[in-house]
């Protein structure tokens, strides 16, 4: 049974700082693409970042970009997000995903599995 365990989530003042952490278990880790999305009160998720599995290709969605930093550790099984100088529009839950291609998880339309989120409150 594969399963995601989001947690680092938190409520912080803007300007500061998180670190959200994914624990993955029942597959096999660094061949999958991780992720990470996010959903606002009231708002659709969205995509944030993705990482390969040997961990050479990233992206970001633009609104992030300078701001947060996706890692992965692959002999932990883990995956990060390190987010930094945060806006109360960064709010909402994040939420882990995996699947099989950057563009695929990107688009959400081929994530094979999620997370259950984690909730993130930025402060003005």
């Amino acid at each position: 049974q594969v399963r995601l365990v989001e947690s680092g989530g938190g409520l912080v003042q803007a300007g500061g700082s998180l670190r959200l952490s994914c624990a993955a278990s029942g597959l096999t880790f660094n061949a999958y693409v991780m992720g990470w999305f996010r959903q606002a009160p009231g708002k659709e998720r969205e995509f944030v970042a993705t990482m390969s599995g040997g961990g050479s290709i990233t992206y970001y969605t633009d609104s992030v970009k300078g701001r947060f930093t996706i890692s992965r550790d692959n002999a932990k099984n883990t995956v990060y997000l390190q987010m930094n100088s945060l806006k109360p529009e960064d709010t909402g839950v994040y939420y882990c995903a995996a699947g099989d291609t950057s563009r695929g998880v990107r688009a959400g339309s081929q994530v094979r599995y999620w997370g259950q989120g984690t909730q993130v409150t930025v402060s003005s």
